[in-house]
């Protein structure tokens, strides 16, 4: 169990928001943090202190007015943290190798991979030999409905018919380097984790995967770390001082 940091960027700038607020049209999100420090700047911070993993992640798409000043941010990170950062939005197959060959360690992969509401195992096949299973985290996140949780695509907005289920974790592990999972109901909210799915991935993890959504205080932190069985990795955005929140940045660096 070790923290993962982040570096989100929407409208070309580093933000922390409310994840079921993203919104495509009009850029819209609620936002909790804006910051005036550019993404090199906590990229630089994440390899003083000897943060490997963390997650670089373009919150605008493709079609965005704001989309190459966001690219633009995520760039400078990765060359100013060559190897020790994650890149994911709008990663396909054939644009993967170009943020590998940018510095990241890896690439996160989404709605890619989901489309039409169902798995496309020919693009995780098409991705595995673009850049190699060892550069892949599938991101997995979920909300839930009718009493299960279910993976979500185009920045959150879109449910998949896809069941988030222990046996589904194992097929797509096979693809795939990591996980990254966010509980997007509580994404954003600092208001506790989402327990039924944090206990549902440490019970199911065969590869290492990094849960994200809702860790706002060090009690919860706390409680994670219980109800995870210590498998799980873990992020913190908005509750982290450095995007505005009460949790220490220098508390959880080394935890």
């Amino acid at each position: 169990m070790r923290f993962r940091p982040c570096i989100d960027i929407h409208n070309g700038k580093v933000k922390q928001i409310v994840g079921g607020s993203l919104k495509d049209e009009n850029d819209e999100a609620v936002e909790n943090f804006a910051s005036t420090q550019d993404a090199d700047y906590f990229a630089r911070l994440y390899q003083k202190d000897g943060l490997r993993g963390g997650h670089v992640i373009l919150l605008n798409p493709p079609s965005s007015e704001y989309y190459e000043k966001t690219k633009e941010q995520a760039v400078r990170a990765l060359a100013a943290y060559p190897g020790g950062l994650q890149i994911g939005g709008g990663i396909t197959a054939e644009n993967a190798g170009e943020y590998i060959e940018a510095g990241a360690s890896h690439v996160i992969v989404t709605s890619y991979v989901f489309q039409d509401g169902e798995i496309r195992w020919d693009h995780m096949e098409k991705l595995r030999q673009a850049v190699g299973r060892e550069h892949i985290v599938i991101d997995l996140s979920c909300r839930k409905k009718d009493g299960a949780y279910y993976i979500v695509t185009n920045r959150w907005q879109t449910f998949t018919q896809v069941k988030l289920t222990k046996e589904i974790l194992a097929e797509i592990a096979e693809y795939c380097d990591e996980f990254l999972v966010h509980g997007v109901d509580v994404e954003g909210k600092a208001s506790g984790v989402e327990d039924e799915l944090v206990m549902l991935l440490g019970d199911a993890a065969t590869i290492p995967i990094t849960y994200a959504g809702g860790i706002g205080s060090l009690n919860d932190l706390r409680h994670f770390q219980k109800i995870s069985q210590e498998k799980l990795d873990f992020t913190i955005g908005s509750a982290l001082d450095l995007f505005g929140g009460v949790i220490p940045y220098e508390m959880v660096r080394n935890f």
